[in-house]
């Protein structure tokens, strides 16, 4: 109960906090401030970076599951050393670094930006999604195949519905990341907040600084937020 009243709180907090960020860089500002901060120029920027974040996360989902999935099949469970030391270098390697390897073959743009979030992204999702399937119990998924059930069945029906927690928390580690991380996307021409952070830098203007922070902070939330109802949705209807 108390985490539906949060999951059901959060968007009003959020919309308070982004309506307060939209005051305070107004309020008070120059008019070359004014020219970075314009409500319009603001709403951009958080679309390309939702749009950046939405993406590789997606991307990452649509790989990853399916790698973790075969990684705990019997026949091919040798598979999963192998695959999650792959992702584990994808994210150990520094993310500028690795947004400078996809520009040296993609050049800038979008694209490229993807391909770095996404390289980064691997890993939570691969790792939760082996772990949720290796977690659930072996005695279930017997009595489900003593049953008659395929084992594509097995694993859509019994497996998937218990380890969804866990591999919704891998996504929900993925997207959050992925928002902080997009900032620097801005260093291969991808836009983003990140675009507002380094302007701010670059022109000593701190409200342009703490404006672009404090919407990628928001972002963040608002992701996670949004992931988390969803699985509590999605649980909600299974239950039913």
């Amino acid at each position: 109960m108390r985490s539906r009243l949060k999951l059901l709180m959060t968007p009003f907090l959020l919309a308070a906090g982004a309506v307060a960020v939209g005051i305070s860089a107004h309020r008070g500002a120059d008019v070359a401030e004014l020219g970075v901060l314009a409500t319009g120029t603001l709403a951009l920027r958080v679309r390309e970076h939702l749009a950046l974040c939405a993406v590789s996360t997606v991307l990452a989902v649509a790989v990853a599951v399916p790698a973790g999935v075969a990684a705990t099949r019997p026949a091919l469970r040798r598979l999963g050393p192998p695959l999650l030391f792959v992702a584990n270098v994808g994210q150990s390697v520094p993310t500028i670094a690795v947004l400078a390897l996809a520009f040296s073959v993609t050049g800038i743009g979008f694209r490229t930006a993807v391909i770095g979030l996404w390289a980064y992204s691997l890993l939570p999702v691969l790792r939760n999604t082996v772990a949720g399937l290796a977690g659930v119990d072996p005695a279930i998924v017997e009595a489900a195949r003593g049953m008659g059930m395929s084992p594509a069945q097995v694993l859509r029906r019994v497996e998937f519905p218990l380890a969804w927690p866990v591999l919704v928390a891998g996504i929900r580690t993925a997207a959050v990341v992925n928002v902080g991380t997009a900032a620097l996307a801005t260093f291969v021409g991808a836009g983003g907040l990140g675009t507002l952070i380094t302007v701010g830098l670059d022109n000593q203007r701190d409200r342009i600084l703490y404006t672009g922070a404090a919407l990628t902070a928001l972002l963040a939330l608002a992701v996670d937020w949004a992931i988390a109802a969803l699985a509590e949705l999605t649980t909600a209807n299974r239950r039913s």
